[in-house]
């Protein structure tokens, strides 16, 4: 059963556009959201370039060669950040990404995932922070 999160999207107010914010407060080690996937089995580079952006690495976090997921819900909505407040964690054997908060998080608080950090963490070595920007030829945008 899927129970819809206490989150919503609105503007951020800065050059990152839409984000997710938080309902509620949050405590550390809540599921903040369990997001189905849909699984596209092929090549990063066949995948068409307005989904590149949204995808989630399900190689890396479930062991499924070659394989990309589209989260559903807010999934692939959430802003990036180091430290974020939130990691992810696949069910592989149910295609579902959890999104769950690292730290204790404020009502209204935007909820940020760390795209740079390996199998879903909330912070990346600073030495690596940009390269997935990098990859996607993307600027990244820090507040």
């Amino acid at each position: 059963m899927l129970i819809p999160p206490n989150i919503y999207i609105k503007d951020t107010g800065t050059a990152k556009g839409r984000g997710v914010f938080a309902a509620r407060a949050f405590s550390n080690g809540e599921i903040i959201e369990i997001c189905p996937v849909v699984l596209f089995q092929m090549n990063y580079n066949s995948l068409p370039k307005a989904i590149k952006t949204l995808v989630f690495d399900w190689e890396i976090l479930a062991g499924k060669k070659r394989t990309h997921a589209l989260a559903l819900g807010y999934g692939s909505f959430y802003n990036h950040g180091n430290p974020a407040n939130l990691r992810y964690e696949a069910d592989s054997v149910n295609d579902l990404l959890r999104l769950i908060a690292v730290r204790d998080i404020d009502a209204d608080e935007e909820l940020t995932i760390n795209y740079c950090a390996e199998g879903g963490a909330a912070v990346s070595d600073e030495e690596n922070d940009n390269r997935w920007f990098e990859d996607k030829k993307i600027k990244l945008i820090i507040d």
